[in-house]
């Protein structure tokens, strides 16, 4: 199996199975002020996907740097989950496309006052890293609003994978897009 492929399709189910859990949720509990660093889980959400957008463009070279950020912040939890799985197929595309060279290829992140280069491999593991770190705090930030948080670790052993994680799953092995 290739581990960023692997990560990125990890990603995508936890995303999946966090918004699915959330779907019925208002705007308004969206919205509303949860304990975290970002004070509400639309905040710490919109979060997340402006990083992946940010990073991911970075990987693409696509140029956009931080004009990532420069967005409305998405206060309906539906249409964000939209949103972020239209970025989290992106990511699986880049990462099928890996190669050794493109692993190791130095690309340009903006940061504040220029630029850095990284090695597209480790632009990647920071990314799945910050996604992983960052969800973490919307699960209690889910069971704050009263929802029981799902489990989102249930997709690289066969034994304990559910049904959605099954289906993402299968896309490790050369299985369509769900």
């Amino acid at each position: 199996m290739d581990p960023y492929l692997g990560l990125a399709l990890n990603n995508g189910y936890a995303n999946a199975t966090l918004y699915a859990a959330i779907e019925g949720m208002s705007r308004e509990a969206f919205t509303a002020p949860r304990p975290g660093f970002f004070g509400s889980l639309a905040a710490t959400l919109n979060h997340i996907h402006e990083v992946d957008l940010y990073y991911i463009d970075a990987v693409e070279e696509g140029g956009l740097g931080h004009k990532v950020f420069a967005r409305d912040r998405e206060t309906d939890p539906v249409a964000l989950a939209q949103a972020v799985a239209r970025a989290d197929d992106r990511l699986v595309a880049v990462c099928r496309s890996l190669d050794a060279e493109r692993l190791s290829r130095r690309v340009a992140i903006e940061i504040e006052g220029g630029f850095i280069h990284e090695t597209v491999g480790d632009i990647l593991l920071h990314l799945f890293q910050h996604q992983i770190h960052h969800r973490g705090q919307a699960h209690v930030q889910v069971q704050d609003a009263g929802i029981a948080p799902p489990q989102l670790d249930d997709f690289f052993l066969e034994h304990y994978r559910t049904p959605i994680a099954t289906r993402f799953a299968a896309r490790l092995h050369g299985g369509g897009a769900e």
